[in-house]
């Protein structure tokens, strides 16, 4: 009676096993029901001529491989140390199922070791990985496991099986990249393609899936080595290889090799670039958490012209080649196409070794005269000025000589001035004090508001210093390129842009370089504007620009010789150079003009991106015709109530009689981050200035360089 009570007993219990089992079943999701893990390989990012930049970051590298280009032998390893009957049971291997449900049972309720075939891990890592049913890989996930693995074998072949399993199966992290898939692991432990392995390297990569961490070779050789020979001993006892060929494979040494392609960059401050645009472009609601970036399978095609990003390199090396290290001045060049609105070019002097900090692209310094280019065609476009019919008196500007700015002078470094002369000259000499009176007749808000239709995005404060370079937050490199190119191009913004195309993972593509054009000025006015700027390089303060053909461009110099420029153009490029201490406002000396500093590297550069050309300016298809300006402060003639300037009327200004800075402006560190604003003084093309302009200090003047 108590032998039939035990043999009910278990045989109930076997019923209850068995009806638990397929409850667990039941309740399992079925394979149609999930998404599976379809890895992309890293986002690459190219040049203009279609070479490589490099990768994206990403915590996942995946390189796919075919089932032809994986190594028989690799396949061999991996059934072997994996799945030795792999060939001959289906999707289950009942005995290790058996074996590890004991285990399960009698030892202590820890995670369920082995019994997992390449089928039930290709589900794994698949369809279940860091799903709800993976939080405790158990018994009863070995059920779903099992369960979603007679599903998968149904519809596929043992070859499929395999080749799946060998490009998702997780191979080992290194540099905070983990390797998935044989294609990238073979690259990620060795430095090339899968089939080129040999026996040895290709028994380490398939020792590798059971316990990444503990064997990896670059952390944990003598692992790794041991490891190997149980994938080698494995190979002999499943037939695959000879006894001789593991002697002779384990007595290689690990041969592996560090690769670098997934993490060196060319032109790291182009490429970083490249990316905070590409998240702002994809994810506009939330830059800093791009999906669509961070996933993967991107190729980004970019703007960026090598050969003129060499060329730019070498005149700022040339002229500016010490380390900012050293408390040597930096450099930066941005180089825009006009007509498109393509930055061909953005360099620096600086390695990003030494700081990550992109002066092209995010120093906002004071521009000093360069600014002057907003008043010369705010005259032109607003009010139908005429430059050279346009007069004003070049002389000392007393503090008071400006109500409501009673501390704000201008006078030039020499104390000497040129009497009346017409905004032409004013412009080509870089009088400060000309276009101070200018600025006040036109008035600061017209004068912002041209700024920012040509493409400067710096908040501007229409205070009167702005007009001779004494801004609150200061401009880029980017953003003067950007607006002089709306000069170039005829009268025409066009954003700028680094990206040209995107291709997604299933081949679906989006173009953005198809920015709309919109119209600033008239191309009679801006061919207007460009003869005067002509001058600026043929006769004036920057005769160091000129290279032998037309091109136009203006000088800037801030206070104390702290920021020297030179912005430029011709009909084919649009170019802006900067050159300034990067801890900030920092004298550069007697010769820290624009016209000497940036203006060499301009011309370096511009010849050689040239490429040849040596066009004219196109004529205007109707040639603009100006009138004198009669504004309050001009000597052309008494003021007209149909051609003259808002006058004196001044916008509301809270910081009358204060300086704005009360603190030095911020440097960037050498591991990079911090925007230094470049300082609190403006200036024109002279150190001299004296008085708040409610700018970012005091303000400028002169007339030289």
């Amino acid at each position: 009676m108590t032998a039939l009570v035990s043999v009910c007993a278990v045989v109930m219990g076997a019923l209850l096993a068995v009806g638990w089992v397929v409850a667990v079943a039941d309740s399992a999701p079925n394979l149609r029901d999930l998404t599976p893990r379809n890895p992309h390989p890293l986002s690459q990012v190219f040049a203009a001529d279609g070479s490589s930049l490099g990768y994206i970051h990403s915590d996942s590298v995946y390189s796919a491989v075919s089932g032809r280009q994986l190594p028989k032998t690799l396949e061999q390893a991996t059934v072997a140390i994996e799945d030795r009957r792999f060939y001959q049971h289906g999707a289950l291997d009942y005995q290790g199922i058996l074996r590890a449900g004991i285990k399960d049972i009698f030892g202590g309720g820890g995670s369920l070791q082995g019994a997992s075939t390449l089928t039930m891990q290709l589900v794994d890592n698949m369809y279940l990985n860091k799903t709800k049913y993976a939080v405790s890989h158990n018994l009863k996930y070995k059920i779903i496991q099992a369960k979603l693995a007679e599903q998968l074998v149904k519809g596929h072949s043992k070859s499929w099986i395999l080749t799946s399993y060998l490009n998702v199966a997780p191979y080992g992290t290194v540099g905070g990249e983990t390797a998935y898939g044989v294609g990238a692991a073979s690259q990620m432990f060795f430095d090339k393609p899968v089939w080129t392995l040999d026996l040895a390297q290709e028994a380490l990569l398939a020792g590798l899936p059971q316990a990444p961490s503990q064997y990896n070779p670059f952390l944990d050789p003598g692992p790794a080595r041991t490891r190997r020979t149980a994938v080698l001993q494995a190979m002999v006892q499943s037939h695959y290889i000879t006894q001789s060929q593991a002697s002779t494979a384990e007595a290689e040494p690990l041969n592996v090799h560090a690769n670098t392609s997934y993490s060196v960059r060319r032109m790291p401050y182009v490429f970083d670039y490249v990316v905070q645009q590409l998240d702002q472009k994809l994810c506009p609601q939330n830059p800093t958490n791009c999906p669509r970036v961070s996933n993967g399978g991107l190729k980004i095609y970019t703007t960026i012209d090598p050969k003129r990003q060499l060329e730019a390199q070498t005149a700022i090396d040339t002229h500016e080649g010490g380390s900012i290290l050293d408390n040597q001045p930096a450099a930066a060049l941005t180089s825009i196409d006009p007509a498109t609105g393509h930055i061909v070019a953005m360099a620096n002097s600086s390695t990003y070794a030494q700081t990550k900090f992109d002066f092209a692209a995010q120093a906002n310094r004071q521009p000093g005269s360069s600014f002057k280019v907003f008043a010369l065609m705010t005259l032109i476009h607003d009010y139908n000025g005429d430059p050279n019919q346009t007069y004003y008196t070049s002389k000392e500007l007393f503090p008071g000589w400006l109500p409501g700015y009673p501390s704000y002078g201008v006078h030039t470094a020499e104390l000497t001035y040129q009497g009346t002369i017409n905004v032409t000259k004013a412009t080509i000499i870089s009088d400060n004090t000309v276009f101070a009176q200018l600025a006040a007749d036109i008035g600061f808000d017209k004068l912002d508001a041209t700024a920012h239709a040509m493409g400067v995005t710096s908040t501007l404060n229409a205070y009167p210093s702005e007009v001779i370079g004494g801004l609150h937050t200061g401009v880029t490199t980017l953003q003067m390129a950007d607006a002089y190119s709306t000069l170039a191009n005829g009268g025409d913004h066009v954003a700028p842009t680094i990206i040209s195309k995107v291709v997604f993972p299933d081949g679906s593509s989006i173009n953005l370089d198809t920015t709309p054009k919109t119209q600033v000025f008239s191309n009679g006015e801006t061919y207007a504007a460009t003869k005067v700027l002509q001058g600026v390089i043929q006769s004036g303060t920057g005769t160091a620009a000129g290279y032998g053909c037309p091109a136009a461009g203006k000088t800037g110099t801030s206070e104390n010789l702290a920021n020297a420029w030179f912005v430029g153009y011709t009909p084919q490029l649009s170019t802006a150079v900067w050159v300034g201490y990067p801890q900030g406002n920092i004298g550069m000396g007697a010769n820290g003009f624009g016209g000497t500093l940036a203006a060499p590297i301009w011309h370096d550069y511009m010849q050689q991106a040239s490429n040849g050309f040596c066009g004219d300016f196109p004529q205007p298809t109707t040639y603009w015709s100006g009138t004198p300006y009669f504004g309050p402060h001009a000597s052309t003639g008494a003021a007209s109530t149909t051609n003259s300037g808002p006058g004196n009327a001044k916008p509301s200004n809270p910081y009358n009689n204060k300086t704005l800075y009360a603190n030095p402006p911020q440097s960037p560190s050498t591991s990079g981050g911090t925007s230094p604003s470049g300082g609190a003084t403006p200036g024109g093309d002279q150190h001299a200035g004296a008085g708040n302009g409610n700018g970012a200090g005091g303000g400028g003047g002169g007339k030289k360089h």
